[in-house]
């Protein structure tokens, strides 16, 4: 079984830094996307950033890009988000999520929050205006 879980979040202010980290484990086959959704209050869940364990491919939501980097340490099982310039509307519960292929999977181009079968349970970040 496929455990996500996360670790970091906390409170800065508008345009400090944060990095989330996120530990996994139990992958079966060797083809996974793992990255990060995030969900505010009466909103949709978000696709933030995701990488593919096939080739390395990564996607940014258009409202992270250039902002936001995703990394992936397989020798410590651990992906991270490293936050810079962190916005108030970046405000919300961050979620680690991951999906696991038969094939490998490249050109990750799209995060949908339906196409992932595994969850941790969230880190809340804050940022203060």
């Amino acid at each position: 079984e496929v455990r996500l879980v996360e670790s970091g979040g906390g409170l800065v202010q508008s345009g400090g830094s944060l990095r989330l980290s996120c530990t996994f484990s139990g992958f079966v086959f060797g083809a996974y996307v793992i990255g990060w959704f995030r969900q505010a209050p009466g909103k949709e869940r978000e696709g933030v950033s995701g990488v593919s364990s096939s080739d390395g491919s990564i996607y940014y939501s258009d409202s992270v890009k250039g902002r936001f980097t995703i990394a992936i340490d397989n020798d410590k099982r651990t992906v991270y988000l490293q936050m810079n310039s962190l916005k108030p509307e970046d405000t919300t519960v961050y979620f680690c999520a991951a999906r696991e292929f038969l094939s490998p999977i490249t050109g990750l181009s799209r995060m949908l929050k339906w196409e992932y079968d595994y969850w941790g349970k969230g880190a809340q970040v804050t940022v203060s205006s």
